[in-house]
């Protein structure tokens, strides 16, 4: 028999979470202050990690060695007070390595079944592309069903569980490149980069005579609390139609305003991109406070979803193209949805005005909702009802006028306007463009 107790989801322990209450922000700020305790620079990195995190995805990690990236995964594992393992993948590694394997005991005359290191909360696979392919695909069970089948026998990984794997860019001598359907496991793409003169100053002190470690300020249970609450975040169905547009557009560019990119995109994002966007969002969503989705969030985590699930054709890697310019475009041309806080009916400049509502729909909103409202419409009244208000948030985003186009520039909203160059940022460089045109 085997003693499986290990490998079972915490029981929580305390009451639910909400997202964007107090105690989830206090819970959050502490394991962000802890992490970057120990590491110093790569704050996006590091925001990017709880992201995978609390969305229950998992990491893959690109950077030249000596970046920390070892030492930002241990230090999750230790703050979120889960265990830690180690893998490092080499030429000469099995299967059974990762995920164990039956044992037979000649004193018993049975078959025993180990379980391999693989059962953590975080697992670093460090240099995965040292590996072949059979044992990177020893990880699509247990990163996509988050259990593993040994003997006939299925075991659950413990909760929370998050794979974190590194690659090394600049070699190419004795690895073995990720396959397509294993890069699409992996929630995030983060890539990893040198560090400023004042920041590699601050490694040299911080590091140089007593390297702090990290310690743990939440525990297993809670981090499982604060997942759920990830899960419960709202998404508006505009949002979501955001992302899915986003993800066709990776697919057909040449139906949504990018015939060029035709020639340079040979496979699109999955389905799965298009989840990823939505459960990345909603986690960002939970860092920044709120309790529900907005296009912004989506932007924001877009080119880490997106930049190791679209491939390019040969004709554009032989021109030089590179993956960030092609999410770039995208990210440029696809019009987000715009959000506006409602708490009553408020004549905005250059919108039109809202139609009478109903009797019966008069009654005031309740403090502290908001409201989706569709971007505006010549000649057609943008009514906003009770059945449209979000759930209460501490902060709301302010309504920003409509832009008028300069002369000789495309209006709003129409094919053209405001496409990004090959290469360019998108509009705004950290902001989508939204339907009406501006940012």
């Amino acid at each position: 028999m085997i003693d499986d107790s290990s490998t079972r989801a915490p029981a929580s322990r305390g009451p639910a979470l909400t997202a964007g209450s107090p105690e989830v922000a206090n819970l959050l700020d502490r394991l962000l202050l802890e992490m970057r305790r120990i590491v110093v620079g790569q704050d996006r990195a590091v925001e990017r990690l709880l992201v995978a995190l609390l969305a229950r995805g998992h990491c893959l990690l690109e950077g030249v060695p000596g970046l920390a990236k070892t030492l930002a995964a241990e230090t999750l594992a230790r703050a979120a007070g889960g265990k830690f393992v180690r893998l490092q993948f080499t030429p000469d590694l099995i299967p059974s390595d990762i995920v164990g394997t039956r044992i037979y005991r000649a004193s018993r005359e049975s078959f025993d079944i180990e379980l391999g290191p693989i059962f953590a909360n975080v697992v670093l696979a460090d240099e995965i592309n040292r590996a072949p392919a059979k044992v990177q695909s020893a990880l699509l069970e247990v990163m996509a069903e988050r259990q593993v089948s040994i003997g006939g026998t299925t075991f659950d990984v413990p909760e929370p569980f998050l794979v974190m794997a590194t690659q090394n860019p600049i070699e190419s001598e004795g690895v073995y490149p990720l396959p397509e359907a294993q890069r699409d496991r992996f929630l995030l793409k983060l890539l990893v980069d040198y560090p400023s003169a004042i920041e590699e100053m601050e490694i040299v002190r911080r590091m140089g005579v007593n390297p702090p470690v990290a310690r743990a300020v939440v525990d297993a249970e809670t981090v499982v609390l604060l997942q759920q609450a990830t899960d419960a975040v709202y998404v508006d169905p505009r949002v979501a139609d955001y992302a899915v547009r986003l993800v066709l557009t990776s697919r057909h560019p040449h139906q949504h305003g990018l015939p060029d990119l035709t020639n340079v995109i040979a496979f699109g994002a999955s389905p799965r991109a298009s989840l990823g966007l939505v459960a990345a969002g909603k986690a960002l969503a939970v860092l920044r406070g709120r309790a529900y989705l907005v296009p912004q969030d989506v932007f924001e985590v877009a080119p880490e979803v997106l930049r190791h699930r679209i491939l390019l054709t040969y004709e554009a890697l032989a021109d030089g193209v590179d993956v960030e310019q092609v999410v770039s475009r995208i990210l440029a041309t696809t019009l987000a949805p715009r959000i506006v806080p409602m708490h009553e009916q408020v004549a905005v400049p250059g919108w039109p005005a809202p139609a009478p509502l109903p009797a019966e729909q008069l009654a005031p909103p309740p403090a502290g909702q908001v409201a989706v409202m569709p971007a505006p419409r010549a000649g057609v009244p943008q009514v906003v009802t009770p059945s449209e208000w979000l759930e209460p948030t501490q902060s709301l985003h302010a309504v920003a006028e409509p832009t008028q186009a300069e002369p000789g520039q495309a209006e709003p909203g129409q094919a053209g306007a405001g496409v990004a160059e090959p290469g360019a940022a998108p509009s705004g460089d950290d902001e989508p463009r939204t339907e009406d045109g501006a940012a």
